[in-house]
């Protein structure tokens, strides 16, 4: 991995500001919000205890039937139509049917919807009657209760005929509606609100299931109350909607209105709300859409105050990017819930101040983090750069034989006047090179020097040895075993000598290669002509020799050029075997020429294939007596030729592992500058 990524990965890190700031902010958030919460339940309890003080809420039994509020007169004919709107809030007759009670300033509606698949008919003045399928209507007043039969023959209007004595305020008839199907019978009646009803009850008789003909389920009355409402209204605090239930969860009073609509702040961008809802808000419900006019509420925390819990809860407002904070408490007057005290309070405060928070903090993280990360890739890239330099210094500082470039002979190492790590760094490989380049220069030398200094000893040697032999010759005492000691030493003496010679040779190679003068030349008949000097060298091997149609024309010097190529052969020729074949090719590359010379025979060693072409390095066998010594200078020249050129000299083995192939990738030799 770079050292740039390393940077960016560490400027990663500056995340953690963001998201601990957005911690503090859901955690600001949560406790913002339990303060209201608190704030809001104290409110709910606070008013609660004063409508118990102030007797506003009457006492509420555990059962009751409770008479809905309609915006509008129903009429009274035995259908259905008119109590659709009420349908989802009635009230249940047991297993045999549902009862829907209504009212307005005038009269009391009811309506009982009957299941009887199997009838039995009588009317209500029927001798019968009780036998058959009826209702018992029981009222009661402040003066006593009072029970009514409702039976019916066949469908349309009917009267309820008193089964008990009269009773002050109760009326003697009560006119009905009967309607009938396949399903059961319908009764729909109303009566005057001057009858002052306190309590209510109704009993269904099936002749077919049998039970008692007389009993009807009687139950106080509850309604909606304008008096305790505008109790509530003064007791409640401004801009929040308070709602009083019975146990049950009906509505008997009411103060307020949930407003959500967008205040001065305006209304959040559904992004705005996105945000608020994933990230910040905690146990936020769904929004209770058409609940606010309902005659009944059923939800989990006004459950849970009817069972004498306080509950809280924060759910959606209707509106997008509100919030609503409800607060339900018991309405308690001697250890028994009377009621539930449901406070609902809208609120764009909260999710518009911890959105602002938390888009003040993301704002400012990412402007740090930006600037955190701009300057750590800045000084990333500044030491990337400085690196490469270095690096790229280094590399260039040493040809591959040890010889320094000119660029540092002139001491231009780069960045070695830095006062950092850096500057440190390039001031010791500036000392190493130093080193490197006089041990290097030293060794050039060394072959020059040896071959000078041996070359008296090897003389005074050769001439002794030859005073020896002409002594003991004219003396005639030198004997025969004694004359293979002399041949040997005569021959040591050869070959010490032509060591000698090839170092002395090797040093005015290089001299000679460096004062080349080059030429434009046609690459095409270099190669040509040397293959054609070859061939007869070779034996019974097999030259093939590959040349492009075109002209191949570079600035070089040709006989350096085929003085390479001799080398190579020399080379090729040591290995191939006597039937095997070579083959010289000759191709243009987009920045010269390449040569290369392949022959058949054994693969180059892994751990040869680098140093082929150094200095006094050879595969060649030595130990085969009385051929010349192979110093390993013939390569060396090749690499010295190429790299004369602006090229390089390579070697591989060929893909099919039938041999090698030596190859001389050349640039041409720079123009000399008027």
């Amino acid at each position: 991995m770079s050292l740039r990524r390393k940077l960016l990965l560490v400027a990663l890190c500056t995340l953690a500001l963001p998201i601990a700031g957005w911690l503090y902010v859901r955690q600001m958030e949560t406790l913002l919000r339990e303060g209201q919460a608190q704030a809001l339940l104290a409110s709910a309890n606070a008013v609660a205890r004063s409508l118990v003080v102030t007797g506003a809420l009457p006492p509420v039994s555990a059962s009751n039937w409770y008479v809905e509020s309609s915006a509008q007169p129903i009429t009274v004919d035995g259908y259905g139509d008119d109590w659709a709107p009420l349908t989802p809030w009635s009230q249940s007759l047991g297993s045999h049917g549902k009862l829907l009670l209504a009212g307005d300033e005038d009269w009391l509606y009811l309506y009982a919807d009957v299941r009887d698949t199997r009838r039995t008919r009588a009317d209500a003045d029927d001798a019968n009657a009780l036998a058959a399928d009826h209702l018992i209507l029981a009222l009661g007043n402040a003066n006593g209760q009072r029970r009514y039969l409702v039976a019916s023959a066949a469908p349309g209007a009917l009267a309820a005929r008193p089964l008990d004595p009269p009773v002050d305020g109760l009326p003697e008839m009560i006119p009905a509606q009967w309607q009938e199907d396949g399903s059961g019978y319908r009764v729909e009646l109303r009566l005057p609100r001057s009858l002052a009803l306190r309590r209510l009850g109704v009993g269904i008789y099936d002749a077919t299931a049998g039970g008692d003909r007389m009993a009807a389920d009687t139950r106080p009355l509850l309604d909606y109350s304008d008096k305790l409402s505008g109790e509530l209204a003064q007791l409640v605090p401004d801009q929040v909607q308070a709602r009083v239930l019975a146990p049950q969860g009906w509505l008997l009073g009411r103060s307020g209105r949930l407003n959500t609509l967008p205040g001065s702040d305006g209304q959040p961008g559904w992004f705005a709300a996105l945000v608020y809802r994933s990230l910040l808000a905690n146990r936020l419900e769904d929004a209770n859409l058409w609940a606010q006019d309902v005659p009944r509420l059923d939800s989990g925390e006004v459950r849970r105050a009817a069972g004498g819990q306080p509950a809280t809860v924060w759910r959606s407002g209707e509106e997008r990017g509100s919030v609503v904070l409800a607060a339900a408490v018991p309405i308690e007057r001697a250890g028994k819930v009377d009621g539930v005290l449901l406070l609902e309070q809208p609120s764009r405060t909260v999710p518009l101040l911890a959105n602002r928070a938390l888009l003040g903090l993301l704002l400012t993280s990412f402007g740090v983090l930006l600037v955190a990360g701009g300057i750590l890739l800045w000084f990333a890239t500044r030491l990337s750069l400085r690196l490469g330099r270095l690096r790229n210094a280094a590399e260039r500082a040493q040809f591959n034989d040890g010889r320094l470039d000119g660029l540092f002979d002139s001491g231009k190492f780069p960045m070695t006047d830095a006062p950092d790590e850096i500057g440190d760094l390039a001031r010791s490989f500036e000392r190493l090179f130093e080193v490197v380049g006089s041990y290097t220069d030293y060794l050039r030398t060394l072959a020059s020097k040896l071959s000078h200094e041996l070359n008296t000893p090897l003389a005074i040697v050769k001439s002794s040895l030859d005073n020896l032999e002409h002594a003991l010759q004219a003396q005639d005492r030198l004997p025969a075993d004694a004359q293979p000691y002399l041949a040997r030493a005569r021959d040591g003496v050869a070959r010490l000598g032509a060591l000698v010679r090839a170092m002395s040779e090797s040093s005015r190679m290089e001299r000679s290669i460096t004062a080349a003068e080059p030429e434009d030349v046609d690459l095409r008949e270099v190669v040509r002509g040397c293959a054609e000097a070859y061939r007869p060298l070779i034996g019974t091997r097999r030259l093939a020799c590959e040349l492009p149609t075109g002209a191949i024309n570079l600035h070089c010097a040709p006989e350096l050029i085929a003085q390479a190529l001799d080398k190579l052969l020399d080379n090729a020729l040591s290995f191939t075997p006597p039937d095997g074949w070579l083959r010289l090719s000759l191709a243009a590359t987009p920045d010269g020429a390449e040569i290369e010379l392949a022959n058949q025979g054994p693969p180059l060693p892994a751990a040869m294939q680098g140093r082929l072409f150094d200095s006094l390095v050879s595969l060649r066998d030595k130990a085969t007596p009385g051929d010349a010594p192979h110093l390993g200078l013939g390569l060396y020249v090749v690499r010295l030729v190429a790299e004369r050129h602006g090229g390089v000299a390579s070697a591989r083995n060929l893909d099919d592992g039938s041999g090698v192939a030596f190859s001389l990738r050349l640039h041409g030799m720079p123009r000399p500058r008027l």
